[in-house]
């Protein structure tokens, strides 16, 4: 279900079929290793005494009709909808989109009720495009649980519109904290005889990487052989902390989930400003591993999983960016 839930968004709103392909296979790993839910709750709404874990749905007043009962139903996702835990039974028959009350974005309607966030805003999107997405998310849940874990776009704007705003600072200042241990500017050493092949793989495929940075940014990265990383120069790290500052939410939020993901803020960069496709992407982040697995085997299980992760991960945070764009 999930592999097909995510086929049918990024169907409905044209994502090109490199990026499908990802998301649907991963989402089904995904989907395979997520844990069930107590079936035997008492409420297909709640899942334990605390508010946070409820689904909470606000209904019209009596007397008024589903038309112009929009703006006084909606329904609001518990805070565990964030942490990937199933949130209860599906109570909804029909998912549409329609542009925000105010015109301002656009908003995914459960039958008549307005979706809301974790805080209890509503969730208004800066595209019908990504709207049309998340609503084939909300579509293709089962009947017996709404499991976010095969709703990656949902989370992102959940956390675009909601974490972005009042942490953009700490976002910022944890992705350059990181940035001198960059998983590009890590380098194996070249006479060393179990690590010389991974040096002329790196040599061959990232520095055209390298280069691309030095001419974006002005400075020449420095590479290394530590374990504790280097220092790159003042400039070139002020260069890539005025482009985050100058993001937008969503912007930030899918530069965020990609750097964490690949564990390289420049990587995440090069997908934002369009250097690097998806699968050049994960060729990269995974090319030590890749080419241990070449040597010594793939473990079932194990490394097939991590690479159907890495790969969802990217390609969501990819697909949420590419829709958020109005332009």
């Amino acid at each position: 279900m999930a592999s097909f839930l995510i086929q049918r968004a990024i169907n409905s709103v044209g994502v090109p079929r490199t990026i499908s392909r990802y998301l649907s296979s991963a989402a089904a790993v995904a989907a395979a290793n997520q844990t069930t839910a107590d079936a035997d709750s008492s409420s297909i709404f709640a899942f334990n005494d605390g508010a946070e874990d409820k689904i909470h749905i606000k209904s019209p007043m009596p007397h008024t009709t589903k038309l112009s009962s929009f703006g006084d139903s909606s329904v609001t996702m518990p805070l565990s909808f964030m942490t990937g835990s199933i949130v209860g039974k599906r109570f909804y028959k029909q998912v549409t989109t329609r542009e925000a009350d105010d015109g301002v974005g656009w908003s995914v309607m459960l039958d008549y009720r307005t979706l809301k966030t974790p805080s209890k805003r509503p969730l208004k999107l800066p595209t019908p495009g990504l709207a049309k997405a998340i609503a084939a998310e909300w579509e293709y849940q089962q009947t017996d649980g709404i499991r976010p874990f095969t709703m990656p776009l949902m989370k992102l704007a959940c956390t675009a519109l909601e974490r972005v705003p009042i942490t953009r600072p700490k976002i910022i200042q944890h992705l350059m904290m990181k940035f001198n241990q960059d998983l590009v500017f890590c380098r194996a050493p070249e006479d060393n005889e179990l690590t010389s092949s991974v040096h002329e793989r790196q040599v061959e495929k990232i520095d055209p990487l390298l280069d691309w940075v030095s001419s974006e940014f002005g400075f020449k990265p420095v590479v290394y052989s530590s374990f504790f990383g280097g220092k790159q120069e003042d400039g070139l790290v002020h260069a890539v902390e005025n482009l985050l500052k100058r993001t937008d939410d969503c912007e930030l939020a899918a530069i965020d989930a990609m750097a964490s993901a690949a564990h390289s803020l420049v990587i995440a960069i090069a997908l934002f400003r369009g250097r690097l496709q998806i699968e050049e992407a994960i060729e990269l982040i995974r090319l030590e591993e890749d080419l241990q697995v070449d040597k010594w085997g793939l473990v079932e299980g194990g490394h097939d999983v991590d690479i159907a992760d890495l790969r969802v991960q990217i390609s969501s945070a990819a697909v949420f960016l590419g829709l958020s764009r109005r332009n």
